[in-house]
């Protein structure tokens, strides 16, 4: 078993992986190894408590997210299944200008198609004026993205291939507990760090990758609370450490899971390797909805994790429906401080770019 210091549970390290998330109506929770086979949560045993079992579907949020990092730019892109909506996404942040280029196409749930699993599976979503597909092949470490889209910033296409960098984020947590402290409402993550070759064409303008070009792949599958809220955070980058060109990233998240030390989505991604982090924190400084900064540490001050996000652009979509209300906000900016590893060895991210999400839902 690994030696991890105390602050990471050993359901932090990674399991193997069952065929199927569900098996016998109960969840699979903890931290694997591997990509699920079968991401079968619509065959869980009353996920919501007691929520009527014909609601599940509409219950099961999903998405995939696409994301890349380059010298000119960073995107954020996805396909999602939410609500009776579904939608493709594409935002672009362009570094040099400190600008942000938006578009969102959205369709009725049924014709937004989210991978059932991660294997050999696709996600598509096609309008009048956009296209996108996702293509994963995970178990050989490689997925790709090819799509376009027309709309108010212009026109946009991507043509990127992943292929994996370090080992997998794979876990199961749960976001609310029965009366009887058993757990409901699984939530299903994984993340994988790539590099990527390929390019993103932005009204005209081809951007091209090179050997620092890289990527994040968000599959996301749960059954949110009726009223629900994350925080997160993430970089990516090729940095010198120790004097070595290291592929590096990280992924903070602060949800509801009900147990933090045991389910989190934490870690380090540095070269061929993974490492847990603890529970975070995040303070939004003056305010939700005012602030121009964060600051994210762990949660009980021992000096694991400590950065501060300064916000240069942010992206906002609300969603105002009879059935649900959604804040959404997808800043860029700078990020400074540092994560240590379960080696105790600290990483300055000062000068990173910073992605994060504020997400607030009532349902």
């Amino acid at each position: 078993m690994t030696d991890y210091p105390d602050y990471i549970s050993e359901k932090r390290i990674p399991s193997p992986t069952p065929a199927s998330i569900v098996e016998n109506g109960a969840v699979h929770y903890g931290t694997f190894d591997e990509p699920f086979k079968n991401l079968n949560l619509l065959d869980a045993l009353k996920p919501c408590g007691g929520m009527p079992g014909f609601m599940k579907s509409s219950r099961l949020i999903e998405w995939e997210a696409f994301e890349v990092n380059m010298d000119e730019g960073a995107l954020i892109s996805a396909v999602y299944n939410t609500n009776g909506m579904g939608f493709s996404i594409f935002v672009w942040y362009d570094k040099a200008e400190d600008k942000i280029y938006s578009w969102r196409n959205v369709v009725p749930k049924r014709k937004a198609r989210v991978a059932a699993q991660l294997v050999d599976d696709y996600c598509y979503c096609k309008t009048k004026h956009s296209e996108y597909r996702i293509t994963n092949d995970f178990m050989n470490g490689k997925a790709a993205a090819k799509g376009y889209s027309k709309g108010k910033s212009g026109t946009f296409s991507i043509d990127i291939k992943f292929e994996r960098i370090s080992p997998l984020a794979n876990g199961v947590m749960p976001l609310a507990k029965n009366k009887d402290g058993s757990f409901r409402n699984p939530l299903y993550s994984e993340k994988d760090f790539f590099k990527a070759t390929g390019n993103i064409t932005v009204n005209g303008k081809v951007y091209i990758t090179n050997e620092r070009s890289v990527g994040i792949i968000d599959d996301h599958k749960g059954y949110y609370p009726y009223r629900a809220h994350y925080d997160w955070l993430t970089a990516m980058d090729r940095v010198e450490i120790d004097g070595v060109p290291t592929y590096f990233g990280f992924n903070l998240t602060r949800n509801q899971s009900v147990d933090q030390f045991n389910y989190n989505e934490n870690f380090i991604w540095c070269g061929d390797k993974l490492f847990p982090l603890p529970p975070v924190v995040f303070e939004h400084k003056d305010g939700k909805k005012k602030a121009k900064e964060w600051h994210i540490t762990d949660e009980k001050g021992e000096g694991i994790v400590d950065i501060t996000f300064k916000l240069n652009q942010t992206f906002y979509m609300p969603i105002h429906l009879l059935i649900m209300e959604c804040y959404y906000a997808l800043p860029f900016g700078t990020i400074s401080g540092y994560v240590t590893d379960t080696d105790g060895k600290k990483y300055s991210v000062d000068g990173m770019l910073g992605i994060g999400e504020d997400k607030t839902t009532r349902m």
